[in-house]
C-alpha cells in the first residue's frame, strides 16, 4: 500500500457508515495512526444523526485485524507512566459508547487487538476462512485490555483456554461460542452484512439508540437491579417522537417516518 493511501476508509450511504481498515500489507494490524483515526470515527458517528448503523471491516480476504503492529516503528506500544491510558484503551472506550449498532465484518484473521474490535461490535458476520485468537502469550504479552470486554462474551473456561494457550478458533467454533452471528462464504459476506445493516437502518433510530444504551448499562447488574432499571426505561420510550410516530403509523397502516428523536 502506498504511504499516501488512508489507513482507514470511510463511506456513509443510506444511514450505513462503513469503516474499513486499509493496511492489508500488515494484515490490517493496528498502528497508532489507525487507532486514533478509528477513535475519531466512532466519536464522530456517535454525534451524527444520519448514521444508523456502523459496519467495521477491512480490505482484502486474509485478515480483519491481526492485532497490534509489532513493527518497532508502528508506535503501537508507546506507554507514558505519567498518563497510563493508552490510545487503544481509549478506542475501546469510545467505540463501546457509540450509540448505534456496530457490525463486524470479519474477513480472515481476527487476533489479539483485533478481538477487541470484534468485542466492541454488537453483531458479527464472519467468512468461513476466519480465525480467532488471543496469541499474546506467544510473544510474552497478555490480552489485558481485550479481556475487559471478552470475558463477558465467552464461557469462562473457553476464554481462559484461549488466553493461556494462544491457540485459535476456526469460524465454526466461533459460531458455536457465540462470538459471531453468522458464518458465510467469502462471496456471500458483503450481501449478508448489507441485508443485516439494512434491516437495522430501517427501524427507529431513537428506539435502537435508547435500547443499546439500556443493554450496555445492564452489564454487571443483578436481576433485581436490571429489572428495576428496565422498568424505568419502559416509561421513557413512549415519550419519544419515534414511538409516537411508530404507533400512529401502525394504526394508520403506513410506513413510519422516523425523526430519530
Amino acid at each position: 500500500m502506498s504511504t499516501s493511501e488512508p489507513v482507514l476508509i470511510t463511506d456513509k450511504t443510506d444511514g450505513i457508515l462503513r469503516l474499513t481498515i486499509n493496511r492489508p500489507e500488515r494484515r490490517n494490524a493496528l498502528n497508532d495512526d489507525l487507532i486514533v483515526q478509528l477513535d475519531q470515527a466512532f466519536a464522530a458517528a456517535g454525534h451524527d444523526p444520519d448514521v444508523r448503523v456502523i459496519v467495521l471491516g477491512a480490505v482484502g480476504d486474509k485478515a480483519f485485524c491481526a492485532g497490534a503492529d509489532l513493527n518497532p516503528n508502528a508506535g503501537t506500544f508507546g506507554f507514558d507512566y505519567a498518563e497510563p491510558t493508552t490510545t487503544y484503551a481509549n478506542l475501546l472506550r469510545t467505540a463501546r459508547k457509540t450509540p448505534v449498532p456496530v457490525i463486524a465484518r470479519v474477513n480472515g484473521f481476527c487476533l489479539a487487538g483485533g478481538m477487541g474490535l470484534l468485542a466492541i461490535s454488537d453483531l458479527a458476520v464472519a467468512s468461513d476462512n476466519a480465525k480467532f485468537g488471543l496469541p499474546e502469550v506467544k510473544v510474552g504479552l497478555f490480552p489485558m485490555q481485550v479481556a475487559a470486554l471478552m470475558q463477558t462474551m465467552l464461557p469462562p473456561r473457553k476464554f481462559a483456554e484461549m488466553c493461556y494457550t494462544g491457540e485459535m478458533l476456526d469460524a465454526a467454533a466461533a459460531l458455536d461460542c457465540g462470538l459471531v452471528n453468522y458464518v458465510v462464504g467469502m462471496d456471500d459476506l458483503d450481501s449478508t452484512i448489507d441485508d443485516l445493516a439494512a434491516k437495522i437502518a430501517k427501524n427507529s433510530p431513537a428506539a435502537i439508540k435508547r435500547g443499546k444504551h439500556a443493554l450496555t448499562a445492564m452489564h454487571g447488574m443483578t436481576f433485581e437491579q436490571g429489572i428495576a432499571y428496565m422498568e424505568a426505561q419502559v416509561g421513557l420510550m413512549p415519550l419519544t417522537e419515534d414511538a409516537q410516530e411508530g404507533l400512529a403509523a401502525f394504526a394508520e397502516k403506513r410506513a413510519p417516518q422516523w425523526t430519530g428523536r
